[in-house]
């Protein structure tokens, strides 16, 4: 976020109360005083908002909370609510399946690499070649 807005904020902060004073006479409201009080308090919440989560991010070596060594690898979705995870835990990986209200470990393996694999084919041919084959073959059927 550009600084420059930042600082217009407490400039017409003192410009508002100032200007409205210099018009007519208005009944009383809030005194700049104490609208400047309450800026400053409410930059110093901020600060210690961002100075809190930049110690919570030092304290914790710079990863999120409750990580402890594991690493999620990759995972497939099989239906709605099933799946299957990847994690890598040490030297090892595990193979978990994620059921709704049940978590199994499916199968254990030495750590490896994943080879990159070419893209899913249908049939032997890729989709979108396919798509383009069942398109044509169905405005075929339906021309006159």
């Amino acid at each position: 976020m550009p600084l420059r807005p930042l600082l217009l904020i407490p400039c017409l902060c003192l410009l508002i109360p100032t200007a409205i004073a210099a018009g007519e006479n208005t009944a009383p409201g809030v005194s700049s005083g104490s609208f400047i009080q309450a800026f400053l308090g409410l930059l110093v919440i901020v600060a210690l908002l961002a100075g809190t989560a930049w110690f919570a991010r030092k304290f914790t070596g710079g990863r999120g909370f409750g990580q402890g060594g594991m690493r999620i690898i990759g995972g497939v979705t099989l239906g709605p609510r099933e799946r299957i995870v990847l994690v890598e835990v040490g030297n090892d990986w595990l193979v978990i399946g994620i059921v709704p209200g049940q978590i199994r470990k499916l199968h254990t393996l030495p750590k490896g690499e994943i080879a990159d694999q070419p893209p899913l084919h249908l049939a032997g041919k890729p989709f979108a070649q396919w798509l383009r084959n069942v398109s044509e073959r169905r405005n075929q059927s339906h021309a006159p």
